[in-house]
């Protein structure tokens, strides 16, 4: 049974986690990491060159506004009035730009294109992919790659994984995160119309953490 959003909900998760993250987002300068280790694994440079970039699943906007001080065209898009509110304050002086929307809905209805889309730890973490995948393919400009990373599926535990916020008492706030083997997300960017896939778990600076997924696919 796929796993049902409600995007009501949702927000009012997001908005919450938007609250707590506002020293990273005030407090903080640009910064562009793929992993969850500060200095570790590659860098921008898995973009290509590109022009322009959409963040899906912005977050704090940090690497938005690292892209945008290089001249790049960088537009984040988030499902957070409230991150977006902030990282518009914080960021937009630099030149990035923020749209607060649904990914599915947004990627559907907007005509502007990319020469590259990516997320850290963003909505392709938490979008069905078959929905997601191929109107990311939709909106990148030929020869337009997507870049992404989240942490590998747990052994055994793929598909949508649901998980409460915020502990495990008080009002039920939760989101479904969709995980996959290297291998399988090769065969969902293929069929999605990508032709070019690199999967790949980088592992963690310290031996027995959590590694990182980093998956890089070219139209």
């Amino acid at each position: 049974m796929p796993a049902r959003h409600d995007i009501d909900s949702e927000r009012e998760l997001w908005d919450t986690f938007a609250e707590s993250a506002k020293d990273k987002v005030f407090g903080s300068e640009p910064a562009f990491c793929w992993t969850q280790y500060s200095g570790h694994g590659p860098g921008p440079e898995l973009l290509g060159d590109p022009a322009s970039v959409l963040e899906i699943g912005c977050g704090t906007g940090r690497a938005l506004a690292f892209l945008a001080q290089r001249g790049v065209k960088a537009t984040g898009v988030d499902l957070s009035p409230v991150m977006v509110a902030n990282t518009s304050r914080r960021w937009g002086p630099l030149g990035a730009r923020f749209i607060c929307a649904e990914v599915l809905e947004y990627l559907s209805g907007s005509t502007d294109t990319y020469d590259a889309v990516y997320s850290i730890f963003g909505a392709v973490w938490f979008t069905p992919p078959e929905k997601l995948l191929p109107l990311i393919a939709a909106r990148l400009n030929p020869g337009g790659v997507l870049v992404f990373s989240h942490p590998p599926a747990i052994p055994g535990a793929y598909g949508p994984q649901g998980m409460y916020k915020g502990g495990f008492a008080g009002k039920a706030m939760f989101s479904y995160r969709y995980s996959h083997t290297p291998r399988t997300w090769r065969n969902l960017l293929l069929k999605a119309g990508f032709s070019d896939v690199d999967a790949t778990i980088l592992a963690a600076p310290e031996p027995g953490h959590i590694g990182t997924l980093v998956v890089r696919a070219a139209l």
